[in-house]
């Protein structure tokens, strides 16, 4: 019933087992609590795992590749996911946070004058003005960091990295926070040179390592994100992109405005629908034909067979998903489709979780907790 879903593919030269990946998440768990999560995922069936957040420099959110503690974590982490037959993708970024800027609001988050609602759009302010006044230097250097940062990632056990497309690169990207008048701004052609470079970095040093790319696309009727690619700018940035050694593309709606927006509920006004962010698929589809990765509230395997079958992704990735039942791959395989607990992207403890600093979870959890005391 779930031929393609369940069939080996050649996702940008990996060969994964099906078609399920877990998308990147900063999950905000504690390192054991971590560990048995992502083997959770991996044990219930899914392809692929790709770790969120993986700093470039040694310096960063996250455990870093170039400290012993923290490569020790990935290299844990690796041996778990392989011994699930699971592979596992490096999402390599660097930060777009003035942490310089950030201090000045330390004293009202502490105090509760700044909430944490508030913090997000203050903190996403600085990111123009820090981008744009970067020194041409201090680019060059953050960019050829993705390529010892891939080089690390694959002594660690990875199998894949992954050019997170937000963050830095998706604020260089972006018309509506990268005002540069050097060679990394302005037209589309300069504002690209960045993720360019930073996959290019990566290439030079890993000839035959696949390259995924998150390319975070930012639409505009009606407005939403504001990093990424523009729809009207990926003719410009696929290509390039392509030419510089990505192998694939994990496409999704770019960040930097509200985060119900790039995790959107059930009752969102504009993306509220199963397979959400699709559409952003297709118009990737008709520039390329390296392999796609589709995401955004998939939940329903019938849904997602279909999208396979018709050659509109080549790959499903889920998150809130396989936190709720991690065994959904596994389930669809062996005729158990009707045993899902099936996400209701209510968001209450996952992004919940998240923005409350208790980290991700699932309604499920305290269902399960209450049924097996």
């Amino acid at each position: 019933m779930y031929e393609t879903l369940c069939s080996p593919v050649d996702y940008g030269g990996l060969t994964l087992k099906n078609r399920i990946i877990f998308a990147p998440t900063s999950m905000g768990l504690p390192r054991e609590e971590l560990l048995a999560r992502m083997r959770a995922i991996a044990a219930g069936g899914c392809a692929m795992i790709i770790v969120g957040d993986v700093p470039v420099q040694a310096h960063g959110f996250g455990p870093s590749l170039f400290s012993q503690k923290g490569f020790a974590f990935y290299r844990e982490l690796a041996d778990a996911v392989h011994a699930e037959g699971c592979k596992l993708c490096a999402q390599l970024h660097q930060s777009d946070s003035d942490l310089k800027g950030m201090l000045r609001y330390i004293p009202g988050v502490l105090t509760g004058r700044i909430s944490k609602e508030e913090l997000r759009p203050l903190l996403n302010a600085q990111v123009g003005p820090y981008i744009t006044g970067l020194p041409e230097a201090k680019v060059r250097a953050i960019t050829a960091a993705f390529g010892p940062a891939a080089e690390r990632a694959v002594e660690a056990g990875f199998d894949m990295v992954q050019v997170h497309g937000d963050r830095m690169c998706g604020s260089f990207s972006s018309s509506v926070f990268n005002h540069r008048t050097d060679a990394y701004g302005g037209s589309a052609e300069n504002r690209t040179r960045f993720a360019v470079e930073a996959v290019s970095a990566i290439r030079q040093r890993l000839p035959d390592l696949p390259i995924d790319y998150k390319l975070a696309v930012r639409q505009e009727d009606p407005h939403y994100g504001n990093a990424g690619v523009g729809e009207s700018e990926l003719p410009v940035f696929v290509p390039r992109l392509v030419e510089a050694g990505v192998t694939s593309f994990h496409v999704t709606l770019a960040n930097h405005g509200d985060l119900s927006d790039t995790i959107p509920p059930k009752n969102h006004p504009a993306f509220g629908a199963e397979g959400c962010f699709l559409k952003f698929c297709d118009e990737v589809r008709a520039l390329t034909d390296k392999s796609v990765c589709g995401v955004g509230g998939l939940t329903d395997p019938d849904f997602i067979e279909a999208q396979l079958r018709a050659g509109r992704i080549d790959c499903a990735a889920m998150s809130r998903q396989l936190i709720a039942d991690p065994a959904w791959p596994e389930k669809v395989r062996t005729g158990q489709a009707g045993t899902i607990h099936r996400c209701v992207r209510c968001n209450k403890e996952c992004l919940g979780g998240m923005m409350a600093h208790r980290g991700v979870h699932c309604i499920y959890e305290k269902t399960e907790r209450k049924e097996h005391p």
